[in-house]
């Protein structure tokens, strides 16, 4: 038996939980949730990264679906909404396939009935627009994380691609981790700056997660987590869950992106325009200089050091497909995890390590910070703490 066939019996028995996958986002950008213009039942792969034959070949078991916003939209609490609704309406769509899950018990129930269960992550802190009230209302219907930043800081948090704003968490961005832990929502530190890492930390009482982030020690991309960080996984319970983005793994991609980004500024473009004008610009530049391509092995390397340094019970897999424009060879779209765990298997990670990786620890993840909610929700009433009260 090859380890491409060891790794598909494995993930029939302990299938991948996926940390971040961005499909409500891309069907809202390419058909405005028409969901019979991307009918995901049908293989996608001519528009998108996952549909539902390629999450079964991929041995995919749980899903967190982003409900992202951009930071920038002007009202993003209605958006995140729609966002929210997409995910019901694949639900209802899609019964036979998708599963409803907000509980570890649920994500148990599911795998047992050999559906995809279904999460929500609200993807960056200003879909809740400073109000602890929202918040509880995204976490009643249904969203189990909550990113604190997505690329630009929030008024209480600071983002790890912007500058320092108030130096990690403000006061309320504490209080919207200590709501959080009440809620039973766990607290996503991908795409939060190293200083807001190590202040939730210090904050929650309940496990964290980081939904799509890999080691800043292999690639040193700000996005990435710092090893002190991860060495305080274990004590906390949290699990780093390894993206799939190259610009985020390859060292030369990381170096490739700073230098296009550098050569639309030098022509008075900014690096995250998309106008016509900028894209050719961009596509001459890529010709000259064709862009690094990522690998199974790079995505392995980072899993091989984040098990050095925060343990096997700390890892998982959250790969932003359909949230980003480049995979790695071999990772072209969700079908590819078997492809990761064959390269695991080769490397010497043990069939128990392997299911920590791809199904229990996202699990258990989710049940610990349950537990806490329970013990909290007993003696703290919710917080009416407002942004101008705590930071003035």
């Amino acid at each position: 038996m090859t380890s491409l066939d060891q790794a598909q019996e494995l993930l029939r028995e302990f299938p991948v939980v996926d940390g971040h996958n961005d499909l409500p986002w891309a069907l809202r950008e390419q058909v405005s949730y028409d969901l019979d213009a991307r009918d995901v039942a049908v293989d996608q792969s001519a528009h998108l990264h996952t549909d539902i034959p390629r999450l079964r070949a991929g041995g995919v078991g749980a899903q967190f679906w982003s409900v992202y916003v951009r930071a920038d939209a002007p009202d993003p609490v209605p958006a995140t909404l729609e966002q929210i609704d997409c995910v019901r309406q694949l639900l209802d769509r899609y019964p036979a396939d998708l599963a409803p899950a907000l509980t570890a018990a649920d994500m148990e129930a599911a795998r047992r009935e050999g559906r995809i269960a279904s999460l929500m992550g609200a993807e960056g802190g200003h879909s809740i627009a400073n109000s602890l009230g929202t918040l509880r209302g995204l976490y009643d219907l249904g969203v189990r994380y909550l990113t604190l930043t997505h690329n630009f800081n929030v008024a209480w948090a600071d983002s790890a691609t912007d500058e320092p704003g108030v130096g990690g968490l403000s006061a309320f961005g504490r209080e919207v981790v200590r709501e959080m832990n009440r809620l039973g929502m766990l607290v996503d530190l991908s795409h939060v700056a190293a200083t807001t890492m190590r202040d939730a930390l210090d904050t929650s009482t309940a496990p964290v997660i980081f939904s799509h982030s890999s080691a800043r020690a292999v690639c040193d991309h700000p996005r990435n987590i710092p090893d002190d960080v991860l060495e305080r996984l274990p004590a906390n319970g949290g699990v780093a869950m390894v993206t799939f983005v190259p610009k985020f793994v390859l060292q030369a991609a990381v170096d490739w992106t700073a230098a296009a980004d550098e050569n639309l500024r030098a022509h008075g473009f900014h690096h995250l325009d998309t106008s016509p004008e900028a894209m050719k610009l961009h596509r001459a530049f890529e010709e000259s200089r064709p862009r690094p391509v990522a690998t199974v092995a790079t995505v392995a390397d980072h899993l091989d050091h984040m098990r050095e340094v925060a343990g096997v019970d700390h890892l998982g897999i959250g790969g932003d497909y359909d949230g980003t424009a480049f995979t790695p060879d071999g990772l072209d779209d969700v079908s590819g995890y078997p492809r990761l765990i064959a390269e695991l298997l080769d490397r010497g990670w043990s069939r128990a390590d392997l299911a920590k990786l791809t199904w229990q620890n996202a699990v258990r993840v989710l049940g610990a910070a349950e537990d806490v909610a329970r013990d909290l929700r007993a003696t703290r009433a919710p917080s009416h703490a407002t942004l101008e009260a705590l930071d003035g």
